[in-house]
């Protein structure tokens, strides 16, 4: 992990580049503010060097260092301001870029990582780890940079003073870092493996939020709770021990640097004793200031050490989502700009798992405005098949023609627009019913939305909510029933009118009574659309064109309803299982 850190940092400063004119403007300010901070112990050496001795107090020249010491400390103030308000942009609106990225790159890449990979993990990369590494961003920025110019100052000052007792304080530095790196080196791997077990926290407590009514109904909140506190043990080790570590920093180093400034003071004391002319106490006063202040960068990034590890491991994290390979380009490919519904697929192989292949040798011809059906046990591939028809998967081997193309020769935007997709699982966002509807065509009319919402046979229940098609559906249509979900979907691809439609266990929801209405405005619907209709219930399919039996990836019989009923095999098995008299 270490080795990627100066790699991951490289990548951060990319980010960054856009918003160089904060990072410029931030240095000057501190260069600034840090330039009248130093200043100040001269001035303050200067006014004892004017009160030394009995009676030989000037008032005249105190007051003037006074007044600098004033000017010097409204200086600090401001610029200090300045310095923070520039860094804070510049963390800002870098992670806001960094987000932006990450979010982009979820758009772009395959769906195989997005089913493989834990969403609740996803999401806290790029929320809470983006976060962390903000916070980062403005500890080390505001610490780092000012105590980098800090150091340079003060070692200047320092030789200007006196050569030899700066030779020492420099000398022994490095016995603060080495510190500093012993215990650092230790934290390092603690506060990697800590995003990594609060990644898994959020994404097992996004699964459990998400599907609470399943939980409850299985009684599995014990359980639930169990992993939690297994998660939630190891995120409490791992804190543990990267808080405990790091914790040792900050004390070690003022430990060491406490000793430098005592070695300093005993020096400077006795140089001044043996020659008060050639450095005077005021001179002494000064030089402590320095050795104090060169110290204290030190310190304080000891001290933000937590935060610093914290954001490394957070930006790896995220660096992580963005080094995944994106989908294939469809630049410089074709678009099917008139689809006419017909498909083949010529020796198709597919797996989800190189050792487990899934569909073997899969071949089909589909003519326009065909009424093709899937049905075989669950497993089997028909929702694969789905899958690779509107290339959310690629085949491994073989190709899929849609209207004439290969569709790994067109442009995946427009093969999808060919589909129109009502799946088992409704999806629907936060908004309006109207947007929800109108998901697929931006700029229906309202006539065409409602429309389609009384094909649909939902446009009545839309009716009697308080606001009508204004009306919001929360986050995944929580606050509507599981059917009216399913009409509501229906009613979105109604609207858009595509060439051809994907039914997934499209009614699978809805009562017995709806379900006959709906079928019968599916079955005007696909009157000149192919249709490829993946039902359990096959009640519903009887009237298909063509009924495609799946077993283990294969296709096994193929054929109208009457036709597989008269050869009394596998798909005559699963209709009498499901119509048989007790």
């Amino acid at each position: 992990m270490k080795k990627n850190s100066p790699k991951s940092l490289v990548r951060l400063f990319a980010f960054m580049k856009p918003h160089s004119a904060h990072l410029v403007l931030c240095a000057l300010f501190t260069v600034i503010y840090t330039a009248a901070t130093l200043y100040v112990p001269v001035v303050i050496g200067k006014a004892l060097d004017y009160m030394i001795g009995a009676g030989n107090v000037d008032f005249a020249g105190i007051i003037k260092m006074i007044v600098q010491i004033v000017i010097c400390a409204v200086v600090v103030a401001v610029f200090q301001w300045l310095a923070s308000v520039c860094s804070n942009r510049l963390a800002f609106n870098t992670i806001r870029d960094l987000r932006i990225a990450a979010f982009n790159k979820l758009n772009a890449v395959p769906l195989r990582y997005l089913d493989g990979n834990s969403h609740g993990d996803l999401m806290a990369r790029i929320v809470s780890d983006a976060d962390l590494v903000s916070d980062g961003l403005i500890q080390g920025f505001t610490h780092l940079f000012s105590g980098l110019v800090t150091v340079a100052g003060t070692i200047v000052f320092m030789f200007v003073i006196n050569v030899k007792i700066a030779l020492m304080v420099v000398l022994l530095t490095p016995l603060s870092l080495l510190v500093t790196w012993l215990i650092a080196k230790l934290s390092h791997n603690m506060f990697g493996m800590q995003s990594k077990s609060r990644g898994e926290l959020s994404g097992l407590a996004e699964e459990m939020l998400s599907n609470q009514k399943i939980v409850k109904a299985f009684g599995y909140e014990s359980t639930a709770e169990e992993k939690f506190d297994a998660i939630n043990a190891d995120l409490k080790k791992y804190g543990t021990f990267a808080m405990f570590y790091s914790s040792l920093t900050n004390p070690s180093a003022r430990f060491v640097n406490s000793i430098i400034y005592t070695a300093v003071a005993v020096f400077g004391a006795l140089t001044v004793v043996s020659n008060p002319v050639a450095f005077s106490v005021g001179a002494l006063s000064s030089f402590l200031q320095y050795a104090n202040q060169y110290c204290k960068p030190f310190n304080e990034i000891t001290g933000v050490i937590t935060e610093l590890q914290t954001a490394f491991a957070s930006l790896r994290r995220v660096l992580t989502v963005l080094d995944e390979k994106e989908e294939i380009s469809d630049a410089g490919k074709d678009e099917i700009t008139d689809c006419d519904g017909s498909m083949k697929a010529e020796h198709v192989y597919f797996a989800y798992n190189p050792e487990k292949p899934l569909i073997t040798d899969f071949n089909i011809e589909v003519k326009k405005g065909q009424r093709i059906a899937i049905v075989g046990p669950t497993g089997c591939g028909k929702t694969t098949l789905i899958n690779l028809l509107m290339r959310f998967y690629d085949v491994d081997s073989g190709k899929i023609v849609v209207s004439g193309k290969d569709i790994n020769e067109v442009t995946r935007s427009s093969l999808r627009s060919c589909y129109g997709m009502v799946l088992q699982e409704s999806w629907l966002f936060s908004g309006t019913i109207r947007e929800n509807i109108a998901y697929g065509k931006e700029d229906a009319t309202e006539e065409e939305i409602i429309a389609a919402a009384e094909k649909a046979r939902i446009h009545k229940f839309i009716m009697r909510q308080k606001n009508g098609y204004d009306t919001m559906i929360s986050e995944d249509g929580g606050n509507i029933s599981q059917g009216q979900k399913q009409l509501l979907c229906i009613a979105r691809i109604l609207l858009s009118k595509p060439p051809m439609l994907i039914l997934d266990e499209a009614t699978s929801s809805i009562d017995t009574r709806t379900e006959k209405r709906v079928q019968k405005t599916f079955a005007e619907m696909m009157q000149g659309r192919t249709s490829f209709i993946i039902a359990h219930r096959l009640s519903t399919i009887v009237d298909a064109d063509k009924i495609l039996v799946m077993k283990d990836g294969n296709i096994i019989e193929s054929g109208t309803h009457e036709e597989l009923l008269n050869k009394r095999g596998f798909y005559s098995e699963l209709f009498n299982s499901q119509f048989a008299k007790y």
